[in-house]
């Protein structure tokens, strides 16, 4: 282990504040701006109130986007797992490195494409398959995007998998299917919850993809909150950003709790 002297440890630890306070600040912001008592963004806020997270939870356009952002989230955090378990599955199963290498690259041109590109072409498909303003083409278009995320969360999940456990598995009689279920599949179930929250976070704050294929009667929270900020700065929109805020913030620290005890289970 390197040691590290005291006085650079500490220069360190300043720098390494300066930089999360820099990157959570403008986040912050957004709270205190929810509660302010005028019909304005005003910071800091002159008077307080709760008035727009009224305003959010009552009008109905409000919550039935973010009741479209929960339920496409959460189906897309299950198919992209899904598919995203089958792939580096795939990619375990080939012996040619140089296939596995070129697949896996093309697993993660979504995040290499422009956003607006991968849109545009979404969008023309979709328009022919008659998926736009759809449920299903919101899940499959935000699949795409989240694709990625699930297959290094699960790769990753899988390097630290002895592969040796399945050959023993194997060697005392049992079969793939129990081998997988009893064996690799709770070593990596880390990984999978990891990938499925980043499947959903990815579906749940997208903007530009689902501008294209919303309709007038299918919209998702970040697509209304982008259209209120065009119209007027109606500050529900900062309550908005605070529930989704608060939201993802639970689902990522309630992962890294569930994630945290399953490897101290497995260790002890």
């Amino acid at each position: 282990m390197v040691k590290i002297h005291p006085i650079t440890r500490a220069i360190l630890w300043i720098v390494s504040m300066l930089v999360a306070l820099w990157l959570i600040a403008p986040t912050l912001v957004v709270i205190p701006l929810s509660f302010t008592g005028k019909a304005s963004f005003v910071f800091p806020p002159e008077t307080w109130s709760l008035r727009w997270y009224e305003s959010f939870f009552t009008n109905k356009q409000w919550t039935t986007a973010l009741g479209n952002s929960l339920l496409i989230g959460l189906l897309v955090a299950f198919v992209a797992t899904l598919l995203g378990l089958l792939a580096v599955m795939g990619l375990r199963a080939l012996t040619k490195k140089k296939l596995a290498g070129a697949l896996r690259i093309g697993l993660m041109a979504p995040m290499v494409v422009p956003g607006i590109v991968v849109a545009i072409g979404i969008y023309a498909v979709f328009l022919k398959l008659g998926l736009v303003g759809t449920i299903l083409g919101f899940v499959f278009a935000h699949t795409v995007l989240a694709l990625p995320f699930t297959v290094i969360a699960i790769t990753a999940g899988f390097s630290s998998f002895d592969e040796r456990l399945e050959l023993a598995a194997l060697s005392l009689g049992a079969n793939r299917i129990t081998t997988f279920f009893k064996v690799t599949l709770p070593n990596i179930i880390p990984g999978m919850v990891s990938g499925a929250l980043f499947a959903f976070v990815t579906s749940f704050d997208e903007v530009v993809l689902s501008l294209f294929i919303k309709s007038p009667y299918l919209n998702t929270l970040p697509v209304l909150m982008y259209s209120s900020v065009t119209r007027d700065t109606d500050p529900t929109l900062a309550a908005a950003a605070t529930v989704i805020l608060v939201l993802t913030t639970t689902l990522v620290i309630g992962a890294l709790v569930l994630t945290g005890r399953k490897n101290r289970a497995r260790n002890s």
